[in-house]
């Protein structure tokens, strides 16, 4: 039984979480939730005990002054409540945390006991996984259920993935099992510039989530940090011929996959959003990353000359016959 105090009765609430770790390529999942965390000034109520699911070799502890005093932060996952106002206020609860080293039914049991109590209606998960999509076009974001009925309902995928999962796709099937709706976004990430951060998936996975649960997202400075991002990335590829090649391939691909839907649905979707904020204006770590085929991606090694990572040469990009999409993997994402 969790007994929670100091939070007071929410409205309409929705879980948002993101796990550092496998789940997380280039930090972008995790950072969004940190996000919201920040712009929405969260405040925490509770937080797991880091005995019961870290293995501190693993994710070690770190210490810090205080004042002039030792004090020790302990790998966990914390929670957090946030109120989203405006003519249809709501609550978010905010979890946020790194990858449990072990116990993960009881882990995924303790969060799913937090969103009983706090009559959660609604649990999202963040993750970002490392896939064969070029930097210069927009994040590919992909919503999975393991609802039909919800996939319906929300214009989302049934999810169809089998292989390696990480707690995300844990948490994601505890929830289904104890009959609480549950949907997992998942921002494909470049492989060639994994290293963390990368706010351009960060911004596509908020921009995601806000039309999901209907609500608006302050981005702060993120727009920018964004393009900067992508200015930075394009200056190195233009560096080396190899890496500009390759980008190449991969744009090419994206274009021929994306030319027979014309995208009509996506921009539609991008003018509501611009409708809603014009509107409202007045007021890596160890074991790689999740990938789209369930492997370990692992981050170039720098044994290019002058340090920059070479990728390898890119198979030819296969058309599905059938439905016109690549077969380059990334509509097959993880939970």
């Amino acid at each position: 039984m969790i007994e929670l105090e100091g939070v007071p009765e929410l409205i309409d609430p929705v879980m948002v979480a993101a796990f550092e770790g496998w789940n997380d390529a280039g930090d972008a999942a995790s950072t969004a939730v940190a996000h919201l965390d920040r712009e929405w000034k969260g405040e925490v109520f509770a937080a797991l005990d880091a005995e019961d699911y870290y293995d501190f070799q693993v994710n070690r502890p770190t210490v810090f002054l205080d004042g002039g005093v030792r004090k020790i932060t302990w790998p966990t996952t914390r929670l957090s409540v946030v109120r989203v106002g405006g003519d249809k206020p709501r609550d978010l609860v905010l979890v946020r945390g790194i990858e449990p080293s072990m116990r993960w039914r009881s882990f995924c049991n303790e969060i799913l006991g937090f969103a009983h109590e706090l009559g959660v209606e609604l649990v999202v998960v963040l993750g970002a996984l490392l896939g064969d999509t070029p930097h210069t076009r927009p994040v590919p974001i992909s919503g999975t259920t393991s609802d039909p009925d919800l996939a319906r309902r929300m214009d989302l995928e049934e999810t169809k993935y089998e292989g390696p999962t990480g707690i995300v796709g844990i948490l994601q099937e505890a929830c289904t099992h104890a009959g609480v709706p549950a949907v997992s976004l998942w921002a494909a990430v470049p492989h060639y510039v994994s290293q963390p951060p990368n706010p351009k998936a960060t911004l596509a996975l908020l921009n995601r989530l806000e039309d999901l649960i209907d609500v608006r997202i302050p981005l702060g400075e993120l727009p920018e940090d964004a393009r900067a991002w992508q200015l930075g990335v394009d200056q190195l590829a233009a560096e080396d011929s190899e890496v500009a090649e390759y980008v190449q391939t991969l744009e090419e691909a994206r274009d021929t996959a994306e030319l027979p839907e014309a995208s009509g649905e996506a921009i539609a979707r991008e003018f509501e959003r611009y409708l809603r904020r014009r509107d409202g204006a007045s007021g890596p770590p160890p074991g790689g990353h999740a990938t789209a085929d369930g492997s370990d991606g692992t981050p170039y090694r720098r044994d290019a000359p002058g340090g920059r990572s070479r990728p390898p040469k890119p198979p030819k990009p296969e058309t599905d016959s059938d439905t016109g999409t690549g077969t380059d993997g990334e509509e097959s994402s993880e939970d």
